[in-house]
C-alpha cells in the first residue's frame, strides 16, 4: 500500500500545486479572486480524482480485487494528506517568495466587492475588523499553514470518503463441492 499511497499522492500533490500555482499567477495579474478560486477547487477535485485511481489500483493490483471501507478510506486519506502537504508547502514558496503582498491586495478586494454590492457603513466596518483580524493571523507562518490545510485537506477527505463508499468490494466467496 505504501508505494501506491506514494505514487498517487505525489501525482496528486504536483497537479494540484501547479493549477494553484498557474491561478495565483493569474489572480496576481488580474485580482479576480473569485475566478481563481473557482479554479483552485476545481484543480483539487481533478487533483483528488487520484484518489480513486489509487484505491482502484490498490484493490485490483495489490489486494486480490477486493478491499473494505476503513482500508479504501485509509488509502484515499494518505493519498490526500501527501497532495495537501505538497499544496502547502508550494503555497508557503508562493507566497513568501513570489506574493507577499497578497493578504493586502485581499483585503483590498473584498472590501471594494462590499462597497460596490452597496455595503452600508457598519457593515463595511464589521467587514474590515474581520478582514483586519484574518491578516494579522495570516502573518503568523503557522496560521498559514493551517489556513492552507483547512482550504485543501477537507476536499481531500470528501473524495475519499465518496471513494472508499464505491470501491469497496468484498472477497469473492469460492465454493467447493463435497463428495457425499
Amino acid at each position: 500500500m505504501k508505494k501506491n499511497v506514494i505514487v498517487f499522492g505525489l501525482i496528486a500533490g504536483v497537479i494540484a500545486s501547479v493549477l494553484m500555482v498557474i491561478s495565483m499567477a493569474r489572480c496576481n495579474s488580474d485580482a479576480n479572486f473569485e475566478h481563481s478560486m473557482l479554479i483552485g477547487y476545481a484543480s483539487m477535485v481533478l487533483a483528488f480524482s487520484f484518489i480513486f485511481v489509487g484505491i482502484k489500483n490498490y484493490r485490483d493490483k495489490y489486494n486480490n480485487g477486493s478491499i473494505t471501507f476503513g482500508k479504501a478510506f485509509k488509502t484515499g486519506l494518505y493519498i490526500s494528506l501527501i497532495a495537501s502537504t505538497m499544496y502547502v508547502l508550494t503555497w508557503l514558496v508562493d507566497y513568501y517568495v513570489f506574493i507577499p503582498d497578497f493578504m493586502d491586495k485581499y483585503v483590498a478586494h473584498m472590501l471594494k466587492e462590499a462597497k460596490d454590492s452597496g455595503a452600508s457603513a457598519a457593515e463595511l466596518a464589521k467587514q474590515a475588523k474581520e478582514l483586519a483580524y484574518n491578516q494579522k493571523l495570516y502573518k503568523n507562518p503557522i496560521m498559514v499553514i493551517l489556513f492552507t490545510y483547512m482550504e485543501i485537506l477537507p476536499v481531500g477527505i470528501l473524495v475519499s470518503l465518496i471513494a472508499a463508499l464505491i470501491l469497496k468490494r468484498k472477497p469473492q466467496q469460492t465454493f467447493t463441492a463435497q463428495a457425499i
